[in-house]
C-alpha cells in the first residue's frame, strides 16, 4: 500500500463562517480524507464552539465530491449501535459510498459523564468496545427485512432494519482505534484499518523512541493478525499525528522526513489536523498546505 495523507477537521467553526469553505478546500488540497472527532466536547475546546461530528459530515458529503469522509474516532460513551447503524446508512447514501467510521473504546473525558452515568473503567469500555463493534458490524452488513435481533450484556437490538443497506458493500470500512490486545483483536476481525497515536508512554520522549513504541505496536498488531488467521497486510494502518513529539508540520521537509520514517514502519495513512489558531493544533496554514500539495510528491520521489 502506498501512503496516504488525510487531514482531521475539528468541527469548531460555524458552517457558513468558515466551516464549509474548510472541508471543501481540504477537498481542493487533494486529501483522501477529511476526518472529524465524535466527541460532544474535547479538551481546551471545551468552552468554545463545537458542534456535531455526523451532521457536519453530512453537510461536508454534500458540499465535496470525491474526498473520503469520517469519524476519527467515534466511541459507545453516548452512542448506540442500533442509531449509529441508521445514522451512518444514511450518512454513506448521501456522500455516495465516502463514509470510513473510525471508532474506539473512548475515554474517561467529558463524553464520559456527559449523559449523567459514571466514567467507566478502562475494563467496562473494553467490555463495551468489544460488544459494541461486532452488532454494529452485524447491524451495518445484515440489511434485509427481517432486521437484526440480539441481546448482549450492554447493547440489544431488536427487529432493527436498516434497509437498503450501505453503498460500499457489505459496509462502509471500520478504521479500528486499538493498542492494547483486546481492542486489536478487534481490529482483526472487523478492521479495515487499524489507528493509533503513538505509545502513550513515548510521548514526552524523543522522535526515535516515538518510533521504537509504534515498531512495537505494529508488531503486537501483525501478531494478533496472524492468531486471527488474517494477512497483517490487508489491514490498513492509520497515524493520527499530533501527540507524538514530532513536529512534521513545522516545515514541508520536516514532514517528509516525518512521513518517510512512519512509511518505513508500516503506516498506510497519515492523518493531520487542520491548522486552528491559538490551539494546540496551531499551524502555519501556507505550510500546511504546501505540506498537502507538495509533500506527496515528494515523498513518491524519494524526498
Amino acid at each position: 500500500m502506498s501512503l496516504r495523507l488525510s487531514t482531521v477537521i475539528l468541527p469548531v467553526r460555524r458552517w457558513h463562517e468558515g466551516g464549509r469553505e474548510q472541508w471543501t478546500r481540504a477537498e481542493e488540497l487533494g486529501f483522501h480524507t477529511a476526518y472529524t472527532y465524535d466527541h460532544l466536547s474535547w479538551r481546551s475546546f471545551r468552552d468554545g464552539p463545537w458542534f456535531g461530528a455526523l451532521p457536519t459530515l453530512t453537510a461536508a458529503a454534500a458540499a465535496t465530491s470525491r474526498m473520503r469522509l469520517g469519524t476519527l474516532v467515534t466511541s459507545p460513551n453516548f452512542r448506540h449501535p442500533v442509531t449509529l447503524a441508521k445514522e451512518l446508512i444514511s450518512l454513506d447514501d448521501i456522500s455516495g459510498g465516502r463514509v470510513t467510521l473510525g471508532i474506539g473504546a473512548g475515554g474517561s473525558g467529558f463524553d464520559a459523564t456527559a449523559l449523567g452515568q459514571e466514567a467507566w473503567t478502562p475494563r467496562e469500555r473494553a467490555d463495551r468496545f468489544a460488544e459494541f463493534v461486532p452488532l454494529l458490524d452485524q447491524l451495518l452488513t445484515e440489511d434485509g427485512p427481517q432486521g437484526v435481533t440480539a441481546e448482549g450484556r450492554y447493547y440489544a437490538a431488536h427487529e432493527a432494519r436498516n434497509v437498503p443497506g450501505c453503498v460500499q458493500r457489505p459496509r462502509l470500512p471500520f478504521a479500528v482505534a486499538a493498542t492494547g490486545p483486546r481492542g486489536m483483536r478487534l481490529a482483526a476481525r472487523h478492521g479495515q484499518s487499524w489507528v493509533t497515536t503513538g505509545d502513550p508512554k513515548t510521548f514526552s520522549g524523543t522522535p526515535e523512541e516515538s518510533r521504537a513504541g509504534l515498531r512495537a505496536q505494529i508488531a503486537r498488531l501483525t501478531e494478533t493478525c496472524a492468531a486471527e488467521g488474517r494477512d497483517a497486510t490487508s489491514l490498513g494502518r492509520t497515524l493520527l499525528t499530533g501527540f507524538t513529539p514530532d513536529r512534521p508540520l513545522q516545515s514541508l521537509d520536516a514532514f517528509v522526513d516525518f512521513a518517510g520514517h512512519h512509511a518505513e514502519l508500516g503506516f498506510t495513512e497519515l492523518a493531520l489536523h487542520a491548522p486552528i489558531p491559538d490551539s494546540p493544533f496551531a499551524t502555519d496554514p501556507t505550510v500546511f498546505e504546501r505540506i498537502a500539495t507538495e509533500g506527496p510528491a515528494q515523498l513518491n520521489s524519494g524526498g
